[in-house]
């Protein structure tokens, strides 16, 4: 693949397999730095050693000899077809503007093609616009499922109250959109405005007390094209106004099962400058019509 491929970066980071026992001790430790409330499911260092030699692909970003980002992935089966699942992307904090976490997936996906196999599954929390934009927009992984409360409560001080939904994507790696996503190719700025504007809203908002916008209804999707909004700052929500976080989470909850329900696929993601303020949405398109082509909407 032209322009993302590890190959044909340049020279800031490198990418390899990790393969030195202190190579994974400090994946193992990257992974709790970097992923926070969610470092309970960062994987240890023996399990990357055993995912590594059977079939797994445990891939770090380089920058010097300085772990930057890893990507951990094994083979999953479920029933029918041979896929990779994608346990955890990780990356330092002071990394996370130099795109190591794109960057890794692309490798991740060069690796699991030269491995022979054409699909990458995971999930990610719904309601956090990096995971969504890197997932979707970037990325082109499809979503085709909601699962609510996946990990249960994890264990800790922070994993307490805390709902573990995850939103399911499938990305298929020889796919024409994934090839073009890859390499820079997505809907421009005016095109996303206008398909937003002509979309219904599954989530409604309103400004909070704190001046960062909640959810006040939920409906059902309507017409040819859709919207779903979720927090733009997820980190600046739970600091000045953590009650509205639960509140978030029940409205993308309910709004992907409306959705889902009743056919709607999620096709981009994306943040439009609306009022002076930027909002993240995801971007869905009504079921084909038995027959008909089904409509590109802004792919």
């Amino acid at each position: 693949m032209a322009g993302l491929s590890a190959a044909g970066r340049p020279s800031d980071f490198a990418f390899r397999r990790l393969a030195k026992p202190e190579e994974l001790r400090n994946a193992e430790e990257l992974q709790r730095e970097a992923l926070g409330d969610d470092a309970p499911l960062a994987v240890p260092a023996p399990l990357l050693r055993l995912l590594q030699d059977n079939g797994g692909l445990v891939l770090g970003a380089f920058a010097d000899i300085y772990l930057a980002g890893v990507t951990v992935s094994s083979i999953g089966w479920d029933g029918s077809t041979l896929y990779h699942l994608s346990h955890v992307t990780a990356v330092r904090p002071e990394y996370r503007n130099h795109r190591v976490g794109l960057r890794l997936k692309a490798y991740q996906r060069d690796e699991v093609l030269r491995l022979g196999l054409s699909e990458v599954r995971w999930g990610f929390d719904p309601v956090y616009r990096p995971s969504a934009s890197l997932a979707v927009r970037r990325l082109g992984a499809v979503p085709d499922g909601f699962l609510a409360g996946y990990f249960g409560q994890l264990a800790g001080a922070a994993g307490a109250g805390r709902e573990t939904d995850r939103l399911h994507v499938r990305w298929p790696l020889a796919s024409p959109d994934v090839e073009r996503r890859l390499t820079g190719e997505a809907p421009d700025p005016a095109t996303v405005a206008r398909r937003h504007a002509a979309s219904s809203a599954i989530v409604e908002t309103e400004t909070g007390d704190s001046g960062l916008r909640v959810p006040t209804a939920v409906g059902e999707p309507s017409g040819p094209s859709a919207q779903l909004e979720v927090p733009f700052d997820l980190a600046s929500l739970q600091s000045h106004e953590p009650g509205a976080v639960r509140r978030w989470r029940h409205a993308v909850r309910d709004g992907f099962r409306a959705a889902f329900d009743l056919g709607y696929v999620v096709d981009d993601f994306a943040v439009v400058p609306l009022a002076h303020e930027r909002r993240s949405f995801y971007l869905l398109r009504a079921p084909a019509v038995p027959g008909t082509a089904p409509s590109p909407a802004g792919r």
